[in-house]
């Protein structure tokens, strides 16, 4: 069995208004909700007292506000990377997303090959600044599911949808290379759900 080099722990943000809503948010920034912020204080109290070096969060807003409240107890600032953003729904930005079923796909949207490139560069930027430290980076629904499609190498659709506020662990070993994965059905197939 091989060292652990990082312990990553990914997770979602908390609800927003736009998720109750089922409108589709892709890169703007987000508004936590009520639901939201008590998820968060949730996973708060649960991680007060273990040990973390390091809280990574996304550019966006709400997985931002999500890291600063789960980070509250630790006294560590949050490290920002838009590596960790979520994925770019182009047109289908801000629109309700069951009226989206069976729409053909806007141009804009952000493809499934640069989505993965992200994933993959997210987890050569926490292996490569984070060494033998525990990490705890908080993303997004379909980018998170990109981490962990890269990280298993598996295509996405293999990858469980977290809910808000989960937190799942992966091991990054010394001898971790991320391989690129792509899925050979088409990407409308699992983003929209």
């Amino acid at each position: 069995m091989l060292d652990v080099m990082v312990k990553l722990y990914l997770m979602r943000h908390g609800e927003t208004v736009d998720n109750a809503r089922q409108v589709m948010q892709g890169q703007v920034q987000g508004e936590l909700n009520d639901m939201g912020r008590q998820q968060a204080e949730a996973v708060r109290d649960e991680w007060a007292d273990r040990h973390v070096d390091a809280f990574v969060a996304s550019d966006l807003k709400r997985s931002y506000d999500t890291a600063c409240i789960v980070a509250e107890p630790h006294g560590l600032k949050v490290v920002t990377t838009p590596l960790l953003r979520e994925r770019d729904w182009g047109d289908f930005t801000g629109r309700f997303i069951p009226d989206l079923k069976g729409q053909p796909w806007p141009d804009n949207v952000e493809k499934l090959d640069h989505l993965l490139g992200r994933a993959r560069s997210f987890l050569h930027y926490i292996y490569k600044h984070y060494p033998n430290q525990t990490v705890l980076a908080v993303g997004h629904g379909i980018v998170n599911k990109a981490v962990q499609a890269v990280y298993h190498n598996c295509q996405m659709r293999e990858v469980t949808r977290m809910t808000n506020a989960e937190v799942r662990l992966l091991e990054l070993t010394h001898d971790y290379k991320p391989e690129p994965v792509v899925d050979s059905t088409n990407d409308k197939n699992f983003c929209i759900t």
